[in-house]
């Protein structure tokens, strides 16, 4: 049914407008009556055009709840649709084990709304009060890399834990040190991106002032598409350009965004020429120096979290192709929120997470 009242979120990554509706929600065994959401009728740019799904589940505190809509997450609770008022999150880091058999169909991971999973988990969960409701935010004691502590949190670090993030965020003077102590460095996007920038920019611009979104398009498998299709577009000849299809899903991102701000095309080149772009995209590092770079520890509620190179660097495509790619950003939010750290799916990934609401509070232990 729908209710009529507008509504408009800005995420990290993207945004999205519409209006508000009420229907009964069904997930899984349960059906939550007369759950208000958004039916989203813009998304500008490319952001969900690349996502793999089709909605967002939102669950956080009823505070920060776009106008004051009751999360699905509290009907579930209020209409007495789960024993424990508890939910908790496993993702499997080990989906495309080649050992597996190729019909088996492949479990990506598990939330469990109304208690958990001992399935998925090792030893017993650290928990740690959240702090301030809105999002899941707790106090993170220590920063350590290579066992040694970094000292920024010596006054208290402020965290959250959010499945919505994909990497490891935090400030930007400390995810700078972490960077530069596994040995991360711009220098192989910046030269992939300046290359982007300079055969496609002003193609990728024409679809951006049409409103043309669906340029996943414009590159290479990204190696291939972006060949036929500029050939099929207006016959220009493509250089042998391969980027892997993550650099070219955040260069297309960040070309939007640029050029939202900067809608003159000789502006956005001047501009593009200057701008640093490894202050902007992810870090590579040398896949073959992997085993040898520091684990990086986070300690929460007087445990020590570690996570070891293995777990922090993300491997993109395979072979003489394969980039390596640090799963540590910066991002600086400002106060009052922030500073902040985003314990996001690098770190959920190896650590099952409880996500308490009866006591209010945030619960880690080994991913099983």
């Amino acid at each position: 049914m729908k209710l009529g009242k507008s509504a408009s979120i800005q995420y990290g990554t993207g945004a999205i407008s519409g209006f508000f509706s009420e229907d009964n929600v069904k997930m899984g065994d349960l059906v939550v009556k007369n759950q208000e959401f958004i039916e989203a009728t813009n998304e500008p740019g490319v952001t969900f055009l690349l996502a793999k799904f089709d909605g967002i589940l939102g669950l956080g505190f009823q505070d920060i709840s776009v106008g004051n809509a009751t999360p699905v997450w509290y009907n579930m609770v209020q209409q007495g649709l789960i024993k424990d008022p508890v939910f908790s999150f496993w993702f499997n880091r080990n989906a495309h084990d080649e050992e597996e058999e190729e019909e088996e169909e492949e479990e990506g991971g598990e939330i469990v709304f109304g208690g958990v999973d001992p399935n998925h988990y090792k030893g017993e969960h650290t928990y740690v009060p959240v702090t301030q409701k809105g999002y899941w935010q707790f106090n993170m004691d220590d920063v350590l890399i290579g066992g040694n502590t970094t000292g920024f949190c010596a006054d208290g670090c402020a965290a959250i834990v959010d499945s919505g993030t994909s990497l490891l965020a935090g400030p930007t003077s400390i995810i700078t040190e972490i960077n530069h102590a596994i040995g991360a460095s711009g220098g192989g996007i910046s030269k992939e991106c300046k290359a982007i920038v300079s055969q496609f920019g002003e193609l990728i611009i024409g679809f951006l002032t049409k409103e043309v979104y669906n340029i996943m398009f414009v590159f290479p498998s990204c190696a291939g598409r972006i060949e036929s299709m500029v050939d099929d577009k207006n016959g220009d000849k493509v250089s042998d350009l391969n980027p892997i299809c993550t650099i070219c899903e955040m260069a297309i991102i960040w070309i939007e965004n640029l050029f939202r701000e900067r809608q003159i095309m000789e502006q956005f080149v001047k501009y593009a020429s200057q701008v640093k772009y490894q202050d902007i995209l992810a870090l590579l590092v040398d896949c073959e120096s992997i085993s040898s770079m520091p684990k990086v520890a986070f300690t929460i509620g007087g445990k020590t979290f570690e996570l070891d190179p293995h777990q922090y660097i993300l491997k993109v495509g395979e072979g003489a192709q394969a980039q390596c790619i640090s799963g540590f950003t910066a991002l600086d939010v400002p106060p009052p929120r922030g500073p902040l750290w985003i314990l996001g799916d690098v770190f959920m990934g190896q650590y099952h997470t409880i996500f308490d609401y009866g006591e209010m509070r945030v619960g880690f232990a080994e991913a099983a």
